[in-house]
């Protein structure tokens, strides 16, 4: 135990002295520096396989939604898509295929994709399939359900369909779990706000 201890402080301490030369005055430990990421950070594959830089969507509302194919909620794609429809101006949907819940996305990003676009006319964004719990969690699901990072939040994704909205200003403000329809009122209220 005291060796593992030991470890973990030296690879902290590695981690902010390389940082700290770079830069000493704006980072001075690991949790400062995991703590100021934002979700302009990050940068992951869409469901074709490229690259999606977060900087983009800068001055974006965004709604994240962890989806599958062979849910009972599985039905929310059609709201999610006449949310985009009608909104696509004001904020930018994406959802992220996730097989956490009961294996009800067992299929590769083109079936899932096959399936999105056959089934419901799905021409939001979908991202490649990730974790979104667990050891696994995507680093983005990370930040989304962790407080010290995101500000507030701790509510991780308890099914398929929940739901995370983004202000413009890249800032987590409301958490839905997956009985909240993406057409509720709370979520138009948001977008129209």
């Amino acid at each position: 135990m005291k060796k593992l201890l030991f470890l973990s402080a030296m690879i902290v301490f590695a981690c902010t002295s390389s940082v700290q030369k770079q830069n000493p005055e704006t980072i001075t430990t690991l949790d400062q520096l995991l703590m100021e990421k934002s979700i302009y950070d990050f940068k992951m594959k869409d469901i074709n396989g490229d690259e999606v830089d977060f900087s983009q969507f800068k001055g974006q509302k965004l709604l994240l939604v962890n989806v599958a194919s062979k849910c009972g909620y599985t039905p929310q794609y059609e709201d999610l898509q006449k949310l985009h429809e009608q909104y696509g101006e004001q904020v930018t949907i994406i959802g992220f295929p996730a097989n956490n819940f009961g294996g009800q996305e067992p299929g590769t990003n083109e079936q899932i994709k096959e399936f999105c676009s056959s089934k419901f006319g799905v021409t939001f964004t979908m991202m490649d399939k990730i974790s979104v719990k667990g050891a696994d969690k995507h680093p983005l699901y990370r930040w989304l359900s962790d407080k010290d990072m995101n500000g507030w939040n701790d509510k991780e994704p308890s099914w398929n369909f929940c739901k995370y909205f983004i202000d413009e200003n890249g800032e987590l403000v409301k958490f839905f779990p997956s009985s909240v329809k993406p057409t509720d009122q709370q979520i138009v209220d948001l977008i129209k706000a």
